[in-house]
Parts: C-alpha cells; sequence; structure tokens
C-alpha cells in the first residue's frame, strides 16, 4: 500500500506597510524594555537587517522631534540595536511614580574613570591610574559590574594587562547612537594653554600612550 504524503505548505510572508512596520518595531521595543538587534527584529518584519536599521532611522526622525509631539520617551539608535528610553529630563519624575526613592547615580571617582575609558579607549588600569593619580581597581570594577565598561583584550605589552571599554549599556545611559556624538572637551593647562580632547577610539598598540604597561 502506497502511502502518500502530505504536501508542505509554504510559510507566507506578510508584506508589511511601513506604517505597520513603525507600529511593530515600537511594540516590539516597548515590550522588550532593551535593546532589541536589528537582525531580531527584521525576522520579525521579513525584511533584511539593513532595510530593518533603515526603518528605524526614519522612525527616528519622527519619533525623536519634540516639535511635533513632545514625547516622554527617545528612540536611542546603536550601531547592532535600538531601544526606547525614558527623556532624561523627566528621571525625577519617573522615579516618583515609580516610588524609586534612591537614584542610582554614579559616584564623582566613577564618573572620572568612565570618562577617561570613554575617551581614551580601549585603556588600561595603569593608564587611568596614570591620569587620575590614584589607585582606581575598585572603580574599574564597580563600572565593570555595572555594565558600563567591559574588558576587551590584552595589551601587546609586558605583563599583558587588560584593555577596556565602554559598552552599548553606557551609549544607552547617556543618551548616545555611537561613540562620535561623545563632546569635545575644552581644557585649560597649567600655561593658559587651551587644549581639546576628543574621543580616541583607535588600538590602543597603535596609540602608544605613556604609561601603558
Amino acid at each position: 500500500m502506497n502511502r502518500t504524503n502530505p504536501p508542505e505548505t509554504e510559510t507566507e510572508i506578510r508584506a508589511y506597510t511601513p506604517e505597520e512596520q513603525f507600529s511593530i518595531i515600537e511594540a516590539c521595543l516597548f515590550a522588550a524594555g532593551h535593546p532589541l538587534t536589528y537582525a531580531r527584529l527584521a525576522e520579525v518584519l521579513g525584511i533584511t537587517p539593513a532595510a530593518c536599521a533603515d526603518v528605524v532611522e526614519k522612525m527616528a526622525v519622527v519619533y525623536n522631534n519634540t516639535d511635533a509631539f513632545p514625547r516622554g520617551i527617545l528612540l536611542i539608535r546603536f550601531p547592532e540595536s535600538c531601544q526606547l528610553v525614558t527623556r532624561e529630563e523627566w528621571g525625577a519624575e519617573v522615579k516618583e511614580a515609580l516610588g524609586i526613592r534612591r537614584g542610582g547615580n554614579l559616584s564623582s571617582s566613577l564618573l572620572e574613570v568612565l570618562a577617561v575609558v570613554a575617551y581614551h579607549q580601549p585603556t588600561t588600569r595603569t593608564f587611568i591610574d596614570t591620569v587620575r593619580g590614584v589607585d582606581s581597581s575598585y572603580a574599574v570594577g564597580a563600572l565593570t559590574e555595572k555594565n558600563l565598561i567591559e574588558p576587551c583584550g590584552k595589551l601587546d605589552a609586558p605583563g599583558r594587562p587588560t584593555l577596556y571599554r565602554t559598552t552599548t549599556d553606557f551609549l544607552r545611559v547617556f543618551g548616545l547612537s555611537h561613540l562620535d556624538e561623545l563632546p569635545t572637551v575644552k581644557l585649560k593647562t597649567d600655561t593658559g594653554e587651551t587644549v581639546e580632547i576628543v574621543p580616541e577610539t583607535g588600538s590602543e598598540e597603535e596609540r602608544s600612550e605613556d604609561g601603558e604597561s
């Protein structure tokens, strides 16, 4: 007796309109509460990750336009993902509404270390200590635990010290899409000369900074 298998049915992929894509991405990001990759969202929409990133970019132009509609949240775009976050100016009101009595603000020492890493990454703890003039082991550990910085390899130098860089969470917390958006810092030296500090995101070996050993 011959048995014939039932024909396989192909899964129909729905083509969403631009308006539907906007709504679906918004719903997914709102429900997630954390960054979702363009690749994952693209699977839901049935498009390529590059096409999804283009949709999110167009969304951000409209979504973050406070002149059109002053929303209390922002659509933040990262190199490989995106997320909905609350606007910083309403942080106090959000904490009050949620009954958050203590805010998790970073101490001045943690902010100092975070700034050094952000503007000189990838960098080592030795370089951070040199810039600050004090031991930074606790601060580096605390920032790593908070997932604001992370190890990213070893410096090719005696002792093979660990290199650190900022994370996607760092971008999210400070409302940045990319490290290029870090502001240029202007400082005056003891001689009265004004110097500009810009983010350095190249190879540590290429920079050959003093004190990195």
